[in-house]
């Protein structure tokens, strides 16, 4: 929760060892006093906003004991660009002559303060006519048009669309103005609940910021062709689909593209509960999602999962009995907890459940609505009555069939066991047997640590 630059103070941090101070939104130029640090041994920047040239010296020698990753406005010198993956910084040229230094030292300061106070009128100005038009909308978000939208995706062509619910459609293109692949949420508005899920949506993704949750491009909230009410929600593309398009190919008509390897399985497990573990205990007030499932789940060009869909999403009001927290919850079938069913306000235990679930459906390739299913038999009943000593019987078939050699023989004899048993304890029918998030991720770190240790 941390923003702005990093104050000069920290440099009397003589004798410090470690800094992390990641997943914030600092911004400016990375202090040069880190390099000056002697004792600094681990030098943690990431998923910030961090940019100009990275410094020389220090700790910056050392590539392995910084991390800088996410800051995409960084730039490298010379010196360092064989240390550090950023382009080079530009140079400009030098003033050729004291006279010109001379020139630029009394005429840039008033031009600089002029061009200021000109871009804070005009931000300010701007940010009050936008936040009249579009509540949602970020001011380092592009303004587009009903234009801007039809044209990227080939005139809502259907060769475009990704994917189609209810209440919105989901289309893949690029607009002019940009070279990168975008999503393109279309809400339905004619649908009931349409409307009140783009609010919903654009609520929870102006007050939140995660690496393991959807990021907004835009917003553009208008009309069409015909003056009918139009809005939609551009994200960045996830270039590897959904984790349900990784787990259930054949239902979507695909090869897969490769099995998903047991590391990757548990990197994702990881992903989703970090996102999670931050909606219910490090946002004010905690935020319940509601649908989480594997469609809901999406996969970046490295894999890692990012947890999106926030049409249904809700955040759980301060006062107690307040109607926010009433049932009324729409999910999707085989996810919902079966408390809703009696009555039970919204809570943080109905995400532990759809991870729990999610869990077992990625561990065995089968979905909770399977045609299997009947009789009373579920998809948490089928995994308990083969835990622990038969689990092989009902694990994803992929599994077995993959090429990690020892790494994979030996996750199965001594990690899939505890990884299963924290999916049967989220899953559970009674919400007062399931775990929260906060000890569902140290659980599943623990596992993942040892793992990753041991290959």
């Amino acid at each position: 929760m941390l923003y702005g630059i990093i104050p000069l103070s920290f440099s009397n941090l003589k004798s410090i060892e470690q800094i992390d101070l990641s997943l914030n939104s600092l911004a400016g130029q990375i202090p040069v006093f880190f390099a000056n640090m002697g004792y600094l041994q681990q030098l943690d920047l990431s998923m910030n906003y961090f940019k100009g040239p990275i410094p020389t010296g220090g700790i910056f020698q050392n590539h392995s004991a910084v991390n800088l990753a996410g800051n995409e406005e960084l730039c490298a010198i010379a010196t360092t660009t064989t240390l550090y993956q950023f382009p080079v910084c530009t140079t400009i040229s030098p003033v050729g002559s004291k006279k010109n230094a001379l020139l630029l030292v009394k005429v840039i300061p008033p031009i600089a303060v002029a061009l200021i106070s000109l871009a804070c009128f005009l931000v300010n100005l701007l940010n009050r006519r936008q936040a009249e038009a579009a509540p949602c909308y970020k001011e380092t978000m592009n303004k587009i048009s009903y234009g801007d939208i039809v044209k990227a995706t080939n005139w809502l062509s259907p060769v475009s669309k990704i994917c189609s619910s209810r209440t919105a459609s989901i289309y893949i293109g690029r607009f002019e103005f940009d070279t990168d692949l975008v999503a393109i949420k279309l809400f339905h508005l004619q649908e009931n609940g349409a409307r009140d899920s783009f609010v919903t949506e654009c609520e929870v993704l102006r007050n939140t910021r995660h690496r393991n949750l959807v990021k907004a491009v835009t917003v553009c909230s208008t009309v069409d062709l015909e003056n009918n009410e139009f809005k939609a929600i551009v994200f960045d593309f996830m270039a590897n689909g959904s984790l349900d398009m990784w787990v259930h190919p054949k239902l979507h008509h695909t090869s897969p593209k490769r099995v998903l390897s047991l590391g990757q399985r548990l990197r994702i497990a990881m992903d989703v509960a970090l996102a999670l573990d931050y909606m219910h205990n490090q946002l004010t007030p905690p935020l319940i999602h509601c649908d989480l499932k594997p469609g809901n789940v999406l996969l970046d060009y490295d894999m890692t999962a990012r947890v999106g869909d926030f049409g249904s999403a809700r955040f759980l009001s301060s006062v107690p009995g307040s109607p926010e927290d009433l049932v009324g919850v729409e999910g999707t079938i085989g996810y919902i907890a079966p408390e809703y069913c009696m009555g039970y306000k919204v809570s943080a235990g109905c995400d532990v459940y759809g991870f729990g679930v999610l869990l077992l459906e990625m561990l065995t390739g089968r979905r909770p609505t399977d045609a299997m299913f009947t009789d009373g038999l579920s998809l948490h009943k089928l995994v308990s009555s083969a835990f622990p000593g038969r689990l092989g019987e009902v694990l994803d078939p992929h599994l077995s069939h993959e090429q990690q050699l020892a790494c994979d023989r030996v996750f199965m004899r001594r990690y899939m066991v505890h990884l299963v048993e924290v999916a049967l304890l989220c899953s559970m029918e009674s919400p007062k047997d399931r775990p929260g998030m906060g000890e569902v991720c140290a659980r599943i770190l623990s596992i993942k640590e040892a793992f990753f240790e041991l290959c």
